[in-house]
């Protein structure tokens, strides 16, 4: 398993080793000892999969404290576009956005601390989106911003058109970057 920097300060990317024979494909989905090695010291509660056609757009969202979560994210079938967006006020990194092509057939993941912001897009119909989280959901301590945000200037997808998006009713209410009262 390599776990590697992003230019987005402790954000990680993930990638596992996998091997790959005749009866098809094995790897290690999460180690503590390399979570540990990489400095990230994380207790999950929980795991949430959800499963969605192409086009569908959940986020961006975060839960603060006491629930802020911290999430390994993974695709287990089809692809997205993951995005993370640092929303520590005292971050170096603060208000800028990371965001890479996770499938299952690249296997990528990313670690996405407290504090950030996260939405994902997704590419191919029939995707199953699975994450680790920290904390437990908490509906009175969610909080977002809309997905596009112009000061965040995401680039969710030259492939799916604006029109073509699908967004939950509480996605499209968010508020920009610039009204987020960010409590991280």
């Amino acid at each position: 398993m390599r776990i590697s920097n992003t230019p987005i300060l402790d954000l990680l990317l993930i990638e596992p080793k996998v091997w790959k024979d005749n009866r098809g494909y094995f790897y290690e989905s999460y180690s503590a000892k390399a979570f540990a090695e990489a400095g990230v010291d994380v207790n999950f509660v929980q795991d949430n999969q959800s499963f969605s056609q192409k086009g569908i757009l959940r986020g961006l969202h975060a839960q603060k404290a006491p629930f802020a979560q911290g999430k390994l994210v993974r695709v287990i079938q089809g692809s997205v576009l993951d995005v993370a967006v640092d929303a520590r006020k005292g971050s170096p990194t603060f208000g800028q956005h990371y965001d890479v092509v996770l499938s299952g057939e690249n296997h990528k993941q990313l670690w996405v601390p407290p504090g950030f912001l996260h939405g994902f897009l997704t590419l191919e119909d029939n995707t199953i989106f699975t994450y680790k989280v920290t904390q437990y959901y908490d509906k009175v301590s969610e909080v977002g911003v809309v997905w596009n945000d112009p000061y965040l200037n995401i680039n969710w997808s030259e492939d799916i058109a604006e029109d073509d998006l699908i967004l939950s009713d509480k996605d499209l209410v968010l508020p920009l970057f610039k009204d987020f009262d960010s409590p991280f």
